[in-house]
């Protein structure tokens, strides 16, 4: 068995990080790095460069303006993405909304929406969770009636990560109160600017407020905005959280993370840290390479593999696996730091640091305190649990 990367996959690898160095602006680069968050404004440009390459969408079909690429070379870039510190962006857009619109929308609404994803143009929001389910998607109880040509939707959902931002909203809501919970389901596109559409931000523990409650109250909308037949959104809801999951290995950032953690272990030494304190950190950052190594193996597995019942319990595996890992490298990186790092240095890589803090110290904070969410990323670890359970045992 040969275990690495063939001559024509280096030299894709090559160029990526040529395209990489060139493109990438180092303002945004140098803002992902240290942790903030980026706006839709500032990622734009970034997308545009990528759509004018043909790179916007890694994970789509070519004929629907993805990439084209293998799995190995998705791979590759979304790795040295996170090495050279390229913000994600359109995330629910590209990685969740575009890939259900590809396997199950209309060609009406494939041609609507897509080119305009792929643009940066159109940003989506996920409506999924709701006060009185969490992530429990069979208990949601916001609702959609059709009315002759419109559907007349009715609820409220709760974390929708980026509604303040977004165009439309993949809204998962009930159109049928009779059958089992899973099978009367429906996945139906939303303006988020319609009448009846209200968007409340939630401020968040690192002080930014990436989430939001969205209320909805009889806000219609056209019935072709259904994807694909009635009552079947349980099946492109699990097809859409497949990618999530996968994507939530975050294999990119822990790659970044791991690459410069050791040169943080350095400089602290210079700056006084103790060489048996050290030691510990160097041991605990190779436990944590070997474990990244290992998750790595299971994404190449998943990506390469065919669709199947077991797809969905890997992918939850993986989730999990990755929160933790992120979670990990973050609590080192801010135990190296110390109490550097104490002062909540604001969302914004502007704001001066404390006397005698190094640079490396801006965002640990935020960065750390955001990360937590990760375990409830696509549904909580709870969730996750029950599905590899349910698909490998039941």
């Amino acid at each position: 068995m040969k275990l690495a990367f063939s001559a024509e996959d280096e030299a894709f690898r090559a160029e990526v990080r040529s395209f990489l160095a060139a493109e990438l602006p180092p303002g945004l680069a140098r803002r992902e790095a240290a942790g903030f968050h980026n706006k839709r404004d500032t990622v734009h440009p970034w997308q545009q460069r990528l759509y004018a390459r043909g790179w916007a969408a890694p994970n789509w079909p070519a004929e629907f303006g993805g990439a084209g690429w293998s799995p190995i070379q998705r791979y590759i870039f979304e790795l040295e993405c996170g090495l050279a510190n390229a913000p994600e962006y359109s995330l629910i857009a590209m990685s969740m909304a575009g890939p259900v619109l590809c396997r199950f929308g209309s060609p009406e609404l494939q041609h609507e929406f897509l080119e305009p994803m792929l643009k940066g143009d159109c940003w989506f929001c996920q409506g999924f969770s709701e006060p009185q389910a969490g992530s429990d998607l069979a208990s949601l109880r916001t609702r959609a009636v059709r009315d002759g040509d419109e559907y007349v939707i009715t609820g409220q959902k709760i974390w929708t990560t980026d509604a303040h931002m977004a165009d439309y909203m993949i809204c998962l809501a009930r159109t049928d109160a009779e059958v089992k919970p899973q099978a009367g389901l429906s996945m139906i596109i939303m303006p988020m600017d319609a009448p009846g559409v209200t968007v409340r931000p939630i401020d968040t523990i690192d002080g930014d407020a990436h989430v939001n409650e969205v209320f909805i109250e009889d806000v219609r909308v056209p019935v072709h905005y259904l994807i694909g037949e009635p009552n079947s959104g349980w099946t492109q809801a699990k097809y859409l959280l497949g990618h999530e999951r996968t994507h939530n290995a975050y294999l990119g950032m822990l790659r970044r993370y791991l690459a410069r953690i050791p040169a943080l272990i350095d400089d602290e030494l210079c700056r006084g840290l103790p060489a048996a304190e050290a030691g510990e950190y160097r041991r605990r950052h190779a436990r944590l390479a070997i474990d990244v190594d290992a998750l790595e193996w299971s994404v190449l597995r998943v990506l390469a593999g065919e669709e199947g019942p077991a797809l969905g319990a890997a992918a939850s595996a993986i989730s999990i696996r990755g929160a933790a890992y992120l979670l990990r490298a973050t609590d080192l990186e801010m135990a190296i730091l110390g109490p550097q790092v104490v002062p909540r240095f604001a969302p914004d890589d502007g704001t001066p640091l404390v006397a005698g803090a190094p640079p490396a110290a801006a965002g640990r904070t935020t960065q750390y305190l955001y990360w937590w969410a990760a375990t409830i990323f696509g549904g909580s670890d709870e969730i996750q649990r029950n599905i590899i359970w349910s698909t490998l045992f039941r």
